[in-house]
This record gives C-alpha cells, sequence and structure tokens, in this order.
C-alpha cells in the first residue's frame, strides 16, 4: 500500500502541482488528500472528464508544466475527443498525467457496469496511443520514468491504479445544511408516483435507495430502470422512454451527472413531452465516490433548470415541502424539481439483487404490456 501524503508530496517534488479531474472510488483517498492539500488555483473538480484534459492542455500552454487528471476508467470514453484531437502527437503535441481508476480489473469482484470496462481499459489506453504504467507500492521509479517519458515526447501517459492501493485518508464533509437524507425525500416522492408510471434513476447509490424502497414496500421492481453506470445520460435514457410511450416518466438525477452532460438537459428540456418529469436531487457532492464537491451548491439551481427550458422549476427542502409541492410539479408540464438533501447513506444500504439485463426486461414487458 502507498501512503497517499508521500504519493503527493513526491508528485509536488517532480513539479506536478495541478490537478484536475473527476473523482473515482477507487482514487477517493488521493482525491481527498488532493482537495484538503491543494491550493483551489490548482485543483478544479471537473463537470467531466473531458473538460479536465482541456484545462490541463490549457495549464501546459500557460505555464509548459504538465498536469494531473484522475478519473474513473469508466470516464476514458469522455476523455477520447480531446485526448485524440488536441493532445495527441499528431494534433497539438501536449503531454497530460492521467491516474487512471481500474474498477472492474479482471479477476476482481465489481459491479456489472464495471466488468467490460475493467477488461478493456488497458487495451484501450494502447489503443489511443497511451503509454501506460500501473501503479505500484514503490512508486517513485515509475513517477519518473512517466516524467521522463513525456518532457522527451510530450506523450500523454496513463498511471492505472488498482483497488486498495493508497492508504485511507478521511474527506472532511461540510456540516448537514438541509433536513433530509436523499433515501428519505426519495421514498416521500415515491409515494406520489403511481403504479403506471415509470422511474428512471442514476448510477450510484440513488439507483441502490430506490431499488431497497421497492424491496421494503414489497413492491415490484417492473417500473424502473436504474441506471447503474452512463453518469450524464438519465435525463436522456428517460426522454427516449418518454418520447415512445404514453407512460410518466419520471427521470430522478443527481447533482453531478446533471452537471456532466448539461448539454443534454437542454435538449431534453426542450423536447420534453407532457410526461416527462425532471427531478434532480442536489446535495452537491460525488458522495457515491467519495463525497468530493460539485458546484451544484454554489450555483443557482433553478435558474440554471429555468435557462436550459423548463417552464416551472419546484424547489424542495424538507419532507412538508415534498408533500406539498410534489403534486403541483406532476401536474405541471415541462416542469423539473430540485430536491435539496444531505450528504450519507445508510451503513447497511445494499445493491441490487437483479442483472442489468433482468432490469431492462422486466422494464420493457411492463411497456409492451400498457401498449396493448
Amino acid at each position: 500500500m502507498i501512503d497517499t501524503k508521500s504519493f503527493y508530496e513526491y508528485l509536488l517534488k517532480k513539479d506536478i502541482d495541478t490537478f484536475f479531474g473527476v473523482p473515482d472510488s477507487l482514487l477517493k483517498d488521493i482525491c481527498a488528500y488532493i482537495t484538503q492539500n491543494t491550493p483551489a488555483q490548482n485543483h478544479i473538480i471537473t463537470a467531466n472528464e473531458g473538460n479536465a484534459v482541456a484545462l490541463a492542455c490549457g495549464h501546459y500552454l500557460a505555464t509548459g508544466k504538465i498536469a494531473m487528471v484522475y478519473l474513473q476508467n469508466s470516464g476514458l470514453g469522455n476523455i477520447v475527443n480531446p485526448l485524440i484531437s488536441l493532445a495527441d502527437e499528431d494534433v497539438y503535441n501536449i503531454p497530460v498525467l492521467f491516474m487512471v481508476g481500474w474498477r472492474g480489473e479482471p479477476g476482481t469482484k465489481d459491479e456489472p457496469q464495471h466488468k467490460k470496462q475493467g477488461k478493456i481499459t488497458l487495451s484501450t489506453l494502447e489503443v489511443l496511443g497511451v503509454k501506460t504504467f500501473i501503479l505500484e507500492d514503490e512508486f517513485e521509479p515509475i513517477i519518473d520514468e512517466a516524467i521522463k517519458y513525456m518532457q522527451k515526447t510530450l506523450k500523454p501517459v496513463a498511471i492505472v491504479v488498482k483497488k486498495g492501493t493508497f492508504s485511507k485518508v478521511k474527506l472532511e464533509l461540510p456540516p448537514n445544511a438541509f433536513s433530509m437524507t436523499r433515501e428519505e425525500a426519495l421514498e416521500a416522492m415515491m409515494k406520489h408516483i403511481d403504479n403506471k408510471s415509470v422511474i428512471v434513476s442514476t448510477t450510484g447509490k440513488t439507483s441502490r435507495e430506490v431499488f431497497e424502497i421497492r424491496e421494503k414496500n414489497d413492491d415490484t421492481h417492473e417500473r424502473d430502470f436504474l441506471t447503474v453506470g452512463s453518469m450524464g445520460h438519465t435525463a436522456s435514457i428517460a426522454l427516449g422512454i418518454a418520447l415512445s410511450s404514453k407512460k410518466r416518466v419520471f427521470c430522478i438525477d443527481g447533482d453531478g451527472s446533471m452537471l456532466m452532460h448539461l448539454g443534454g438537459l437542454g435538449v431534453a428540456a426542450i423536447n420534453a413531452p407532457k410526461n416527462f418529469k425532471y427531478i434532480v436531487v442536489n446535495n452537491g457532492a460525488h458522495e457515491s465516490v467519495g463525497g468530493q464537491p460539485t458546484i451544484a451548491l454554489d450555483i443557482n439551481t433553478k435558474k440554471v433548470l429555468e435557462g436550459l427550458g423548463f417552464s416551472k422549476v419546484y424547489e424542495v427542502k424538507t419532507l412538508e415541502e415534498i408533500e406539498r409541492e410534489f403534486p403541483k410539479f406532476k401536474r405541471k408540464n415541462k416542469a423539473a424539481l430540485v430536491v435539496y438533501v444531505n450528504q450519507g447513506s445508510r451503513d447497511d444500504l445494499g445493491r441490487p439483487t437483479t442483472t442489468p439485463v433482468e432490469n431492462k426486461d422486466l422494464l420493457m414487458k411492463f411497456l409492451r404490456r400498457s401498449r396493448k
């Protein structure tokens, strides 16, 4: 195991002092240390991984210094365009040091959405022309070789990180600002969603809690699409269903997911049929991967959603407000609902016991029955 503080200090010693990225559960300890020890101007948690690559390139253009971009391997798809059309040696030839969390590493147990990505992580980086190192306890020679290669070739390099690589670092979370947990808010809202409607819930703990609320109430899972991966695409999935079904479709998004592909949400708002209902549960954090902050509590989310095209945006911060505002939200066309909650979840929060394919098949059967 690598001492997180020592790793960070070695990066600084090698003049890697600027960091951009999207947090990952495998990288949560180093991400926490970066968050708590790096000046704000040298660290930005980005909306998506492609943003981080562009920031790193801009930083290099201004300073001639290499920045680190951290990401989960599921974010490799988001870096493809700026990597091969901006940083690549055949374009601008700009070095970037990637630190990639290896979810779904072959031979390890992980969630279904990470299995394929884990198998193809190294080959994907190879196809993209990125020289790759797997981080080991004796990390100094690896960092040295990676930096030497970048300085010589000006090409990007990736350091792939396995589970349990870094020593534990506790991220100091802000004090609770609201009265509800996410699970309490979800349960209160789901009581207002009838058994003829569909829920499309975002990746991470939100979908896990939706599943457990159904289990607690001895309810069926056939009306839910649990988006176990595909962060940032929940609204587009829900819109696709709503456009092709008469069922009312409730999209339950998270603030990190909302921000990741905000343009897609604007497309959803403008094209939303009357049966599309958008909800964002906002705790201002990437909670499912460690609790690092998003910008969602630093911006006016209500005005953002109005600017994207939603005709009416409701905001709730208490269970009482959910009871009062949710029925209005349901009735209003092109409406959105912002639900403010605290970070945190039950220690014994489980995971869906159905597979993604079983989840898909159940929902499709439900939607087919409704067309008859």
